[in-house]
């Protein structure tokens, strides 16, 4: 799935000691375009962050898987990044997002 916006902030880089060795997370906040935006906070594990190189301000495109799992009775949402594109190819991209139509006209009764 890929979702494209401009980051708006990020938030601080979180690491630790698991039982599968040191791990690092860092997280973001991506704002979608539109006449509603949404704020969507995506994760970047391990070596992707060093990829990444995101900036607070940079319009990008994000291909991400999404994940729930549930914990003593509540449900816990994942958005995790796995390829981060910026620069002309994301706002290529968002400008198609921006101009789609909400939906389109089918002989579905709902």
């Amino acid at each position: 799935m890929e979702i494209t916006g401009k980051v708006v902030q990020i938030l601080e880089l979180a690491s630790g000691q698991g039982k599968n060795g040191e791990w690092k997370k860092q997280e973001f906040i991506l704002e979608t375009p539109g006449q509603y935006p949404k704020k969507i906070c995506i994760t970047l594990w391990g070596d992707k962050i060093d990829e990444a190189k995101i900036s607070q301000g940079d319009e990008i495109k994000a291909s991400i898987d999404v994940e729930s799992r549930e914990y003593n009775g509540r449900w816990y949402t994942d958005v995790k990044a796995w390829k981060i594109e910026k620069g002309a190819a994301a706002q290529e991209n968002n400008q198609a997002f921006v101009d789609a139509p909400l939906h389109e006209e089918d002989d579905l009764p709902f």
